[in-house]
């Protein structure tokens, strides 16, 4: 009578076994991201049916990684252990979770805090920067006001000058014609008393 019992218990045992090695090697199809809903935990299983053995629980918003299709409300995921097993479909969701969205954004603040803390490190420097091309830009405009101030004082000397030539220019002309007649009469003068002077000879 033991050695029945015994017999039955192996051979209920290895079935059982031999179930759950078969759900275990089904070939994932599609892997893709999936999370366990909030609020809850839920239990994973060796197979896809309550009958198979609890392999342990996740967590409420646990990513997960859908390792095949739906099979009697039950589908065979990866958890963030590294664990096989299959959840019920009803409590996996392929939007991420209160958890992880609160994850998301601590890590997204904690990014824009270290922004800040670099960009603060960075003011003084930049503040410096500034006040340096601020000073430079001043000295250069000051450089541009003197070359202006001299290019100008340059241009009316230079009118000035060109002024003054042309009016030595008309002077001297104006002296020469003046010679020249002066001249011309003088000659015109002393000939014609010449031939007075030949005339009365």
């Amino acid at each position: 009578m033991l050695k029945h019992c015994l017999f039955g218990l192996l051979l209920t045992a290895t079935t059982f076994m031999s179930h759950a090695e078969e759900a275990q090697s089904t070939s994932p199809t599609n892997a893709k991201t999936a999370y366990i809903i909030d609020n809850l935990y839920t239990f994973m299983r060796s197979g896809a049916s309550k009958d198979y053995r609890l392999l342990g629980s996740i967590d409420a918003g646990t990513q997960l990684t859908l390792l095949s299709s739906e099979e009697n409300g039950f589908i065979k995921v990866k958890d963030d252990k590294d664990r096989e097993g299959w959840v019920e479909a009803k409590f996996i969701s392929e939007s991420a979770g209160l958890k992880q969205q609160y994850q998301a954004l601590n890590n997204e603040i904690s990014t824009m805090q270290n922004r800040l803390r670099q960009a603060q490190v960075e003011l003084p420097e930049l503040q410096e920067q500034n006040t340096q091309l601020t000073e430079q830009n001043a000295q250069l405009l000051a450089q541009i006001s003197q070359l202006q101030g001299e290019l100008s004082q340059e241009q009316h000397l230079k009118q000035a000058t060109s002024a003054k030539e042309k009016r030595q220019l008309l002077t001297y002309g104006g002296a020469i014609a003046f010679l020249g007649l002066f001249l011309g009469i003088i000659l015109t003068i002393v000939l014609s008393r010449r031939k007075r002077y030949e005339g009365w000879a």
